[in-house]
């Protein structure tokens, strides 16, 4: 019987040894797994520029749309404004005094032996400035519209010619009666006798003796 001898056989045992080496496979392993991850890190940052991306054009519209909200709170403030000057333009128009129909209502407010020798009309304004809507720390102070109050005086100032000189009274309760002062004066006392005006018998220009007196005619406070 043949005996056969493998000379190679301690080569070939090293190579089966070295080829099962323990630290080989776990290189080869470990490769493996830092090229998954490698690709891994790869999707995962082709992910996170288109993210970005996506993010970006969001934040272009935000910004749009921020900007146009804006601009209408812009013009809603301005359209706003107009309407309350026009408002106010409006009140003015509608509500101011107007000598011309005081005068008118004088020369048809009449009484026997009562002279109207002169009128003085005080208006007095004061004006308050509005502000604008503001932020406080965490707090919104609303805006206020400007004001303008008007304060209005009538002093009439005349001449009671009649003979026992009680005409003025009379004159006194027509101004008081009248329609368009009832409109115009406050309710109570609008139609007063000044104090101290009342004067000795005097003779007027025209050859009558006369007293002399003044009524003060009160409008309420207006605001505007």
């Amino acid at each position: 019987m043949p005996i056969r001898l493998n000379l190679l056989a301690e080569a070939q045992a090293a190579a089966e040894l070295r080829r099962r080496d323990p630290v080989k496979r776990a290189l080869w392993l470990a490769g493996l797994l830092i090229g998954l991850m490698l690709l891994w890190c790869g999707y995962l940052q082709l992910k996170a520029m288109v993210a970005n991306n996506e993010v970006g054009r969001i934040e272009s519209r935000v910004l749009t749309h921020t900007n146009q909200y804006q601009q209408v709170l812009n013009n809603q403030e301005k359209s706003s404004e107009i309407k309350q000057r026009v408002t106010a333009l409006n009140a003015l128009a509608t509500n101011r005094f107007l000598n011309g129909n005081l005068l008118q209502t004088l020369q048809q407010t009449t009484v026997e032996d009562v002279q109207l020798v002169r009128l003085r009309v005080d208006q007095a304004f004061s004006y308050v400035e509005g502000t604008k809507r503001r932020t406080n720390d965490d707090r919104i102070i609303p805006e206020t519209r400007a004001k303008a109050s008007e304060k209005l005086l009538i002093t009439l100032d005349g001449n009671d010619t009649s003979a026992r000189f009680d005409q003025y009274p009379r004159y006194q309760d027509a101004i008081g009666t009248n329609a368009y002062f009832k409109s115009l004066l406050v309710k109570t006392n609008g139609v007063t006798l000044k104090s101290g005006s009342l004067s000795s018998p005097q003779m007027t220009p025209g050859g009558k003796l006369a007293i002399s007196f003044s009524l003060e005619c009160r409008a309420p406070e207006k605001t505007r």
